[in-house]
């Protein structure tokens, strides 16, 4: 089932969730323990994240070019296909620009389709992507809407080269959206257009980066409708645990957390620091599910335990 039917059919808010695959030689157990913890509140579907791996190339005396790789974090579409054979549930892998030519993106999505795997979130990815050099007969998608058009082109029965029997794709195309612009854009309605550019390429619905303050999200819907995009938007949420997120967070995901919240935390004990990071993401969440948005998407680290406290509320 499509994450798009999911949405359609609901009659009430869904919720959603993206877990990290084991890092490399990592033990899969402790992924399948931590959905173990998701499985209870009925999930419609969880994301896969990936990572490019870091590629470079390095030109030789002899005029030939040389390849290096250090390996990405495997483990991406099998631990797609290991999550929904093992528990019924459809698993979204994220499928990114950085680090992969058109051609290995194309084999990556037959892969997935002979998988049975028909939802895909398309990501450009920003680690090392201008390490990424042209080579002869190869070729790239730069950004997000690049990917989008492949993998819509796949749908419609396009593929890099002419093939004999060439068999449409059935991808559900999700994006991402930045309630609080992407880091790189140079102001929000100029991300908004980009945004645009997406699901005009065929982009289902969007998934927004990780947002703690409800306003910001409400106001980016409102932007989005605006301008003309039209498909469902899904609020991400990640639940602060401890006190170092206040830094660390903003440094990596290049958003803001509101001083309501920071000033909460501030003077706070370890165990004082969690419970308030998980009153605040519920009270988000009530906001958010009476507001009657679509789904609300958790982001999800190495442990699960308080999201399931979050979700419980309303199971």
């Amino acid at each position: 089932m499509k994450v798009i039917e999911f949405l359609e059919k609901a009659n009430s808010t869904l919720f959603s969730y993206e877990i990290i695959p084991p890092q490399r030689g990592g033990d899969i157990d402790r992924i399948f323990q931590l959905v173990d913890e998701l499985v209870p509140f009925d999930p419609p579907f969880i994301d896969l994240t990936s990572r490019s791996a870091e590629v470079y190339y390095e030109d030789l005396p002899d005029g030939s070019v040389r390849r290096l790789v250090k390996r990405k974090r495997p483990g991406t579409i099998g631990l797609s296909a290991a999550l929904k054979n093992r528990y019924s549930v459809e698993t979204v892998p994220h499928i990114l620009c950085s680090g992969f030519t058109q051609q290995e993106t194309e084999d990556a999505l037959i892969e997935l389709a002979y998988l049975g795997i028909n939802n895909i979130l398309a990501v450009r990815g920003d680690e090392l992507r201008k390490q990424v050099a042209d080579r002869p007969g190869k070729s790239f998608n730069n950004y997000a809407v690049d990917l989008v058009r492949q993998i819509n082109n796949m749908n419609n029965g396009t593929y890099l080269e002419d093939l004999v029997d060439a068999h449409p794709t059935n991808f559900c195309i999700g994006v991402g959206g930045y309630p609080e612009k992407h880091f790189e854009a140079p102001n929000l309605e100029t991300d908004l257009q980009y945004l645009k550019a997406k699901v005009d390429a065929g982009a289902e619905y969007i998934v927004t980066q990780m947002c703690f303050d409800n306003q910001a999200y409400f106001k980016f819907v409102e932007d989005c409708r605006n301008i003309g995009i039209q498909v469902p938007i899904i609020p991400g949420i990640k639940i602060i645990t401890r006190k170092s997120h206040l830094t660390s967070i903003p440094r990596n995901f290049y958003v803001d957390i509101p001083n309501a919240l920071t000033d909460k935390i501030t003077g706070l004990d370890k165990k004082s620091v969690y419970e308030t990071g998980i009153d605040w993401a519920l009270t988000q969440v009530q906001e958010l599910v009476k507001a009657k948005v679509p789904c609300v998407h958790f982001y999800i680290m190495s442990s699960a335990k308080e999201v399931a406290r979050v979700v419980s509320q309303f199971k």
